[in-house]
């Protein structure tokens, strides 16, 4: 046992209700609790933790179901096998679960946890309320001392065989306190990374949402590559490797997205640097909490579907349709973790489109100006998601550094969204936000025009006409529309 202690008792921060009830129940029991895992670690490191983890020798849901009563929270069965069990009581959430498998005390119980750094206790005082005084910390596996070097460490070689998802919980855990593997257990992930495949979608999907929240997502996730697990996670990734690509890229296709998702961090970190013009609206566009994951998703697959539509033409290398392709299969990858429909289109779309910057910049080079029109098709394609797709096709060209590349590619994507901006807030803006000079009842009563696709078109036309500035008013839209009429009329016969 560790002679280390707390510098106070961590648990007077929380509503003196719940330690009242916790002693209440202590005693009508006669049974010890003691507060584990995340609580105590981040109380070590001077930390608060709104959630606990609780420890008892049997029964976890027979004491969550007792506190839910007496608080009137609500009990929520976690796994009946393990004995694992919730309350949810004023926004805070307190688990219990007793001794796990075959321990019989709390030193056996905390040796059979996933990593020393969650392998610590300390024991509630009845008496208290509180923690026991002196606040020692129970430490039977070294945890403390882990948690000074920064270092992540299995309890034993049987943590992986008896919980799987563990492999990513390492890097989670890598990932949210920046720590690192030693040495014995990221070989212990190597040797064993193959069992990732067997825990459920949905808990794989928790464990890679917590890791791409985090600041280290890219460090972790080439770490996750290195150690094998990225090819059974993401075996439609893991067929880039190798996969050659033209002169304007260094890396190959599965290196090259593993970067882009190293330049998307660094972007999201200072956005000015790289947009010095709307570096604010790049902000308040990463203020939505969702924005920076998912476009770190979509940076980690833009190039998904190139390994399918790999081809090679007079000598070139091409890649026609690889976003479409990559967007359908990054939707096979979601639904295969369960993400949220609404994510894991905005990743979709976002995917689909990233080549559309650098096509518009093509043009943009050439006449060195974009036209309201193809700023309205982009703007109507993408949405709200504008600011996320110019990330990503910066982040796109920043991960490709190849001798062929064109030169000062970012400025120029830089300079293209300045214009794609302005355009969108002084002319598409007002149009979009009005309401329309013309709309189906006038084609029906003026025009004798029946509902279907003609109707698209039309609003469609117009709506181009007045972000172009060639219609301004009712009478102009009707005129526009005889035009319109007249031209499809004479490309029939």
């Amino acid at each position: 046992m560790n002679a280390e202690q707390l510098d106070r008792d961590w648990l007077r921060d929380y509503p003196p209700a719940l330690l009242h009830a916790l002693a209440a129940l202590v005693r009508q029991r006669g049974e010890e609790l003691y507060v584990t895992g995340g609580a105590v670690r981040n109380w070590r490191a001077g930390q608060a933790s709104m959630d606990l983890d609780l420890t008892v020798a049997s029964d976890g849901p027979g004491w969550a179901r007792d506190l839910a009563v007496q608080l009137g929270g609500a009990f929520v069965p976690l796994d009946e096998v393990q004995g694992v069990a919730r309350v949810v009581w004023q926004g805070i959430e307190i688990d219990f679960c007793r001794f796990r498998g075959p321990a019989t005390s709390l030193a056996e119980d905390l040796g059979l946890r996933d990593f020393t750094i969650n392998a610590m206790a300390v024991a509630f005082d009845p008496a208290g309320p509180g923690l026991m005084p002196p606040y020692a910390i129970i430490d039977p596996t070294g945890g403390g001392l882990d948690f000074t070097k920064g270092v992540i460490r299995v309890t034993s070689p049987t943590v992986f065989v008896d919980d799987p998802l563990r492999l990513l919980r390492a890097f989670r855990f890598m990932a949210e306190l920046g720590f690192s593997l030693e040495g014995e257990s990221a070989a212990l992930v190597r040797h064993q990374a193959d069992l990732i495949t067997k825990p459920a979608g949905e808990r794989i999907g928790y464990e890679l949402a917590r890791i791409m929240a985090s600041p280290r997502a890219a460090i972790t996730v080439r770490a996750m590559a290195d150690a094998g697990l990225l090819s059974y996670l993401f075996p439609e990734l893991q067929a880039g490797s190798g996969v050659g690509q033209p002169a304007s890229h260094h890396l190959d296709v599965l290196a090259h997205n593993l970067q882009a998702l190293v330049e998307m961090e660094r972007l999201q970190g200072a956005p000015a640097d790289f947009f010095p013009e709307h570096g604010c609206g790049m902000i308040q566009y990463l203020a939505d909490q969702a924005a920076g994951p998912l476009l770190k998703w979509a940076a980690l697959f833009h190039d998904l579907g190139k390994p399918m539509v790999l081809a090679e033409r007079d000598g070139r290398i091409t890649f026609h349709q690889h976003d479409r392709v990559g967007a359908e299969g990054f939707g096979v990858i979601a639904r295969r973790f369960a993400w949220r429909k609404t994510e894991a289109d905005r990743v979709g779309r976002l995917i689909a489109l990233h080549m559309w910057p650098f096509h518009l910049n093509n043009v943009f080079q050439k006449d060195g100006v974009v036209t309201p029109r193809a700023c309205l098709r982009l703007v109507k394609a993408v949405g709200e998601e504008l600011p996320g797709l110019f990330m990503l096709a910066m982040a796109d060209s920043l991960a490709g550094q190849g001798p062929g590349k064109p030169l000062a590619m970012e400025g120029a994507l830089a300079r293209l969204y300045d214009q794609v901006e302005e355009t969108r807030r002084q002319f598409i803006e007002p149009v979009l936000t009005r309401p329309r000079l013309l709309n189906g009842h006038d084609l029906r009563q003026e025009f004798r025009l029946q509902p279907g696709p003609v109707f698209s078109a039309i609003f469609d036309g117009l709506e181009e006409a007045r972000v172009a500035g060639e219609v301004r008013d009712r009478d102009e839209a009707m005129g526009w529309v005889r035009e319109f009429l007249c031209e499809r009329q004479a490309q029939d016969f």
